[in-house]
Protein backbone atom coordinates (compact mmCIF):
# COMPACT_ATOMS: atom_id res chain seq x y z
CA UNK A 1 0.00 0.00 0.00
CA UNK A 2 1.67 3.35 -0.80
CA UNK A 3 1.64 6.39 1.50
CA UNK A 4 0.11 8.71 -1.24
CA UNK A 5 -1.71 8.12 -4.26
CA UNK A 6 -2.40 11.25 -6.37
CA UNK A 7 -5.13 11.07 -9.12
CA UNK A 8 -3.73 13.91 -12.22
CA UNK A 9 -0.70 14.15 -13.59
CA UNK A 10 -0.87 18.44 -13.91
CA UNK A 11 0.24 21.41 -11.96
CA UNK A 12 -1.37 20.47 -9.13
CA UNK A 13 -0.90 16.80 -9.04
CA UNK A 14 3.24 17.21 -9.44
CA UNK A 15 3.36 20.04 -6.90
CA UNK A 16 1.41 18.15 -4.00
CA UNK A 17 3.87 14.86 -5.53
CA UNK A 18 7.30 16.86 -4.87
CA UNK A 19 6.05 17.64 -1.24
CA UNK A 20 5.23 14.50 -0.17
CA UNK A 21 7.76 12.31 -1.78
CA UNK A 22 10.55 15.10 -0.16
CA UNK A 23 9.07 14.18 3.30
CA UNK A 24 9.46 10.59 2.51
CA UNK A 25 6.42 9.23 1.87
CA UNK A 26 5.84 6.69 -0.49
CA UNK A 27 4.19 8.31 -3.79
CA UNK A 28 2.45 7.37 -7.04
CA UNK A 29 0.95 9.42 -9.56
CA UNK A 30 -2.09 8.03 -11.81
CA UNK A 31 -1.73 9.98 -15.03
CA UNK A 32 -4.51 9.88 -17.40
CA UNK A 33 -2.39 11.08 -20.33
CA UNK A 34 -3.22 14.74 -20.42
CA UNK A 35 -2.81 17.81 -18.20
CA UNK A 36 -5.18 20.76 -19.98
CA UNK A 37 -2.03 22.71 -19.48
CA UNK A 38 -0.99 21.15 -22.68
CA UNK A 39 -3.44 22.94 -24.44
CA UNK A 40 -2.13 25.85 -23.77
CA UNK A 41 0.19 27.63 -26.65
CA UNK A 42 2.46 29.43 -24.32
CA UNK A 43 2.52 29.45 -20.39
CA UNK A 44 2.60 32.99 -19.13
CA UNK A 45 2.42 34.84 -15.74
CA UNK A 46 4.69 32.30 -14.26
CA UNK A 47 7.10 34.24 -12.13
CA UNK A 48 10.84 33.10 -13.01
CA UNK A 49 10.07 33.56 -16.76
CA UNK A 50 10.28 36.59 -18.07
CA UNK A 51 8.84 36.03 -21.70
CA UNK A 52 6.85 33.04 -20.86
CA UNK A 53 7.75 29.48 -20.92
CA UNK A 54 6.15 26.22 -23.21
CA UNK A 55 3.67 24.50 -21.49
CA UNK A 56 4.16 21.10 -22.46
CA UNK A 57 8.23 22.00 -21.93
CA UNK A 58 7.11 22.87 -18.03
CA UNK A 59 5.29 19.81 -17.53
CA UNK A 60 8.00 17.80 -18.51
CA UNK A 61 10.40 19.40 -16.63
CA UNK A 62 8.19 19.77 -13.67
CA UNK A 63 7.43 15.52 -13.72
CA UNK A 64 11.53 15.34 -13.85
CA UNK A 65 11.56 17.39 -10.79
CA UNK A 66 9.11 14.63 -9.44
CA UNK A 67 10.76 11.55 -10.59
CA UNK A 68 14.12 13.30 -8.97
CA UNK A 69 12.26 13.28 -5.27
CA UNK A 70 11.43 10.10 -5.66
CA UNK A 71 7.61 10.07 -7.15
CA UNK A 72 6.61 6.85 -9.28
CA UNK A 73 4.39 7.38 -12.25
CA UNK A 74 1.31 4.77 -13.50
CA UNK A 75 -0.35 5.69 -16.83
CA UNK A 76 -3.57 4.82 -16.16
CA UNK A 77 -7.24 6.46 -15.55
CA UNK A 78 -9.34 6.04 -12.49
CA UNK A 79 -12.52 4.70 -12.79
CA UNK A 80 -13.67 4.48 -8.72
CA UNK A 81 -12.50 5.01 -5.35
CA UNK A 82 -13.44 3.13 -2.37
CA UNK A 83 -12.28 2.91 1.52
CA UNK A 84 -10.78 -0.61 2.25
CA UNK A 85 -13.34 -0.53 5.06
CA UNK A 86 -15.60 1.49 5.51
CA UNK A 87 -15.24 1.32 9.37
CA UNK A 88 -11.50 2.29 9.22
CA UNK A 89 -10.72 4.97 6.89
CA UNK A 90 -7.22 4.67 8.33
CA UNK A 91 -7.22 1.59 6.49
CA UNK A 92 -6.76 3.60 3.20
CA UNK A 93 -8.88 3.47 -0.22
CA UNK A 94 -8.86 0.90 -3.25
CA UNK A 95 -8.24 2.67 -6.53
CA UNK A 96 -9.80 0.93 -9.35
CA UNK A 97 -8.17 1.56 -12.86
CA UNK A 98 -9.25 0.85 -16.13
CA UNK A 99 -7.81 -2.11 -17.59
CA UNK A 100 -5.53 -2.25 -14.93
CA UNK A 101 -4.65 -3.60 -11.31
CA UNK A 102 -6.26 -2.28 -8.40
CA UNK A 103 -4.14 0.17 -6.38
CA UNK A 104 -4.03 1.06 -3.12
CA UNK A 105 -2.93 3.74 -1.06
CA UNK A 106 -3.53 5.45 2.84
CA UNK A 107 -4.43 8.36 1.48
CA UNK A 108 -5.94 10.06 -1.97
CA UNK A 109 -5.22 13.13 -3.48
CA UNK A 110 -7.84 13.82 -6.44
CA UNK A 111 -5.99 16.33 -8.83
CA UNK A 112 -7.74 15.48 -11.86
CA UNK A 113 -10.09 17.93 -14.45
CA UNK A 114 -12.80 17.75 -15.25
CA UNK A 115 -13.45 13.92 -14.50
CA UNK A 116 -14.11 13.12 -11.22
CA UNK A 117 -17.04 10.79 -11.48
CA UNK A 118 -14.49 8.25 -9.81
CA UNK A 119 -14.93 10.45 -6.50
CA UNK A 120 -18.72 9.41 -6.35
CA UNK A 121 -18.46 6.43 -3.99
CA UNK A 122 -16.71 8.49 -1.50
CA UNK A 123 -19.16 10.80 -1.02
CA UNK A 124 -16.99 13.46 -0.86
CA UNK A 125 -19.53 16.40 -1.40
CA UNK A 126 -18.88 17.15 -5.66
CA UNK A 127 -20.58 20.13 -6.46
CA UNK A 128 -22.06 20.55 -10.20
CA UNK A 129 -22.24 23.80 -12.20
CA UNK A 130 -23.19 23.76 -15.14
CA UNK A 131 -21.01 20.47 -16.67
CA UNK A 132 -18.53 20.74 -14.05
CA UNK A 133 -18.17 19.24 -10.78
CA UNK A 134 -15.90 20.72 -8.05
CA UNK A 135 -15.28 19.32 -4.45
CA UNK A 136 -16.01 21.06 -1.40
CA UNK A 137 -12.53 21.05 0.79
CA UNK A 138 -11.37 22.89 3.89
CA UNK A 139 -7.94 25.23 3.91
CA UNK A 140 -5.77 22.50 2.94
CA UNK A 141 -7.67 20.63 0.44
CA UNK A 142 -8.93 17.68 2.59
CA UNK A 143 -12.91 16.77 1.71
CA UNK A 144 -15.31 15.58 3.65
CA UNK A 145 -14.13 12.00 3.86
CA UNK A 146 -10.67 11.64 6.02
CA UNK A 147 -8.00 11.02 3.95
CA UNK A 148 -9.04 12.10 0.70
CA UNK A 149 -7.98 15.52 -0.39
CA UNK A 150 -8.67 17.77 -3.49
CA UNK A 151 -6.14 20.02 -5.57
CA UNK A 152 -6.37 22.71 -7.88
CA UNK A 153 -9.11 23.18 -10.36
CA UNK A 154 -11.12 20.47 -9.25
CA UNK A 155 -11.15 22.19 -5.40
CA UNK A 156 -12.27 25.38 -7.33
CA UNK A 157 -9.22 27.05 -7.59
CA UNK A 158 -8.47 29.43 -10.12
CA UNK A 159 -7.82 28.45 -13.73
CA UNK A 160 -3.92 29.56 -13.70
CA UNK A 161 -1.16 27.39 -13.73
CA UNK A 162 0.64 29.25 -10.65
CA UNK A 163 -2.17 28.63 -8.46
CA UNK A 164 -2.45 25.41 -9.08
CA UNK A 165 0.59 24.87 -8.39
CA UNK A 166 0.31 26.88 -5.42
CA UNK A 167 -2.78 24.73 -4.11
CA UNK A 168 -0.98 21.41 -4.98
CA UNK A 169 1.80 22.22 -2.85
CA UNK A 170 -0.61 23.30 0.33
CA UNK A 171 -2.50 20.32 -0.31
CA UNK A 172 0.93 18.35 -0.21
CA UNK A 173 1.71 19.74 3.22
CA UNK A 174 -1.56 19.13 4.16
CA UNK A 175 -1.54 15.27 3.50
CA UNK A 176 2.29 15.36 5.03
CA UNK A 177 0.79 16.97 8.04
CA UNK A 178 -1.82 14.19 8.71
CA UNK A 179 0.47 11.67 7.84
CA UNK A 180 2.84 12.58 11.43
CA UNK A 181 5.91 12.57 8.67
CA UNK A 182 9.14 13.58 10.40
CA UNK A 183 8.82 16.95 8.13
CA UNK A 184 9.56 20.70 8.75
CA UNK A 185 10.65 22.50 5.93
CA UNK A 186 11.98 21.61 2.20
CA UNK A 187 15.25 23.75 2.97
CA UNK A 188 18.45 23.62 1.96
CA UNK A 189 20.25 25.52 4.33
CA UNK A 190 24.01 27.04 3.94
CA UNK A 191 26.72 25.68 6.48
CA UNK A 192 26.15 26.67 9.77
CA UNK A 193 22.74 27.69 9.61
CA UNK A 194 21.26 25.61 12.20
CA UNK A 195 24.28 23.90 13.42
CA UNK A 196 26.04 27.54 14.16
CA UNK A 197 23.22 28.42 16.50
CA UNK A 198 23.75 24.81 18.33
CA UNK A 199 20.49 23.00 16.89
CA UNK A 200 20.13 20.16 14.92
CA UNK A 201 19.60 20.03 11.29
CA UNK A 202 15.70 19.08 11.37
CA UNK A 203 14.28 17.13 9.10
CA UNK A 204 13.95 16.99 5.47
CA UNK A 205 16.53 20.05 5.21
CA UNK A 206 20.03 19.94 5.04
CA UNK A 207 23.21 22.07 5.15
CA UNK A 208 25.53 22.35 2.85
CA UNK A 209 29.08 24.37 2.45
CA UNK A 210 30.20 26.20 -0.74
CA UNK A 211 32.04 24.21 -2.87
CA UNK A 212 28.44 21.87 -2.74
CA UNK A 213 26.17 24.82 -3.19
CA UNK A 214 28.29 26.09 -6.33
CA UNK A 215 28.29 21.94 -7.52
CA UNK A 216 24.29 22.26 -7.65
CA UNK A 217 24.30 25.22 -8.88
CA UNK A 218 26.53 23.86 -11.80
CA UNK A 219 24.48 20.99 -12.37
CA UNK A 220 21.13 23.33 -12.62
CA UNK A 221 22.49 25.42 -15.13
CA UNK A 222 23.38 22.89 -17.43
CA UNK A 223 20.23 20.86 -17.26
CA UNK A 224 18.50 24.04 -17.68
CA UNK A 225 20.63 25.10 -20.74
CA UNK A 226 20.33 21.25 -22.13
CA UNK A 227 16.25 21.74 -21.86
CA UNK A 228 16.02 24.63 -23.47
CA UNK A 229 18.56 24.07 -25.98
CA UNK A 230 16.51 23.34 -28.99
CA UNK A 231 12.80 23.97 -29.63
CA UNK A 232 10.38 21.57 -28.44
CA UNK A 233 8.15 19.82 -31.28
CA UNK A 234 5.51 19.13 -29.20
CA UNK A 235 2.34 21.53 -30.17
CA UNK A 236 -0.85 22.29 -27.67
CA UNK A 237 -3.26 19.24 -28.21
CA UNK A 238 -6.78 21.41 -29.10
CA UNK A 239 -9.70 21.31 -26.80
CA UNK A 240 -11.63 18.29 -27.71
CA UNK A 241 -14.88 20.28 -29.06
CA UNK A 242 -13.26 21.68 -31.80
CA UNK A 243 -11.00 18.71 -32.59
CA UNK A 244 -14.43 16.58 -32.89
CA UNK A 245 -15.62 19.60 -35.36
Amino acid sequence: MRDVCIVGGGVAGLAASIFTARAGLDTLVVDGGESILARNASLENYPGFPDGIDARRYLHLSREQAENAGVEFELARVTSIEPVDERALEDGFVLETEGGEPLEARRVVAASWSDSDYLVPLDVGRIQRGSKHFVSVDDGGRTAVDGVYAAGRLADEPHQAIVAAGHGAKVGLAVIHDSDANFYHDWVAPAGYFTGRGREVPPCCEEIDDAERRARDERARERLLEAFEEPLDEVPTMHPSVAEE
